[in-house]
């Protein structure tokens, strides 16, 4: 990578480590007024954002980093523009967070730090490789968001509503990346990335 490329790179994480302001609109479920939420379930939600906000960190660099080493222009403009989705994503997830009064994660830099390099190598390996990356990543996540789903206070439904909105982005987001020739992972690759994901939302509950 060109010295250019390293110092944009470095620029895009200070800013997806920061809590941003939504260039689009929170979801119109989550602008409705919420339900009181008691102690312990607005504590539970906040941690599960936290999490949520983590992954659209890291979201953004994995598309970062394969944008800044794919082999063509089209896949490169592919990646930036998921990566543009991802932080309305990141922003909504803030903005949530904030009203409940909890806080993003302390390690948010080493979390983008950490995927823009895997990022980097997926886009080494080839197109095809990358956005069949691409494709399994988001798989995963819609299970994550599955599971959080289930997890939610049934009264928090502005929370709801915002993962409920990502997970049908990144429903999209895998589909897409197949039909521009994404292809299958390895089964060892799969479970490793499964691995790696549950050490990210383990650690980034609690910090």
């Amino acid at each position: 990578m060109s010295p250019d490329s390293l110092i944009t790179a470095f620029d895009r994480a200070l800013r997806s480590a920061a809590s941003v302001t939504a260039a689009t609109p929170l979801p119109a479920a989550a602008q409705a007024p919420g339900a009181e939420l008691t102690a312990e379930e607005r504590h539970e939600a906040a941690a599960l954002m936290r999490v949520n906000h983590v992954g659209e960190v890291c979201a953004q660099a994995l598309y970062h980093g394969q944008a800044a080493t794919a082999r063509t222009p089209a896949v490169r403009a592919h990646m930036e523009r998921a990566a543009t989705e991802e932080g309305a994503h990141l922003a909504w997830t803030a903005t949530r967070i904030a009203e409940l009064g909890g806080r993003t994660s302390l390690l948010n830099p080493l979390w983008y730090a950490g995927a823009f390099a895997l990022g980097a190598v997926a886009g080494r390996l080839g197109d095809p490789v990358s956005l069949g990356f691409v494709a399994e990543t988001e798989r995963q996540v819609e299970q994550h968001l599955e599971g959080h789903l289930g997890r939610l206070p049934h009264a928090d439904r502005r929370s709801r509503a915002i993962v409920e909105a990502m997970q049908a982005d990144e429903v999209r987001h895998a589909r897409d990346a197949v039909a521009a020739g994404g292809v299958d992972l390895p089964f060892p690759a799969r479970l490793a990335m499964k691995a790696m994901a549950k050490v990210m939302t383990t650690v980034a509950y609690r910090l």
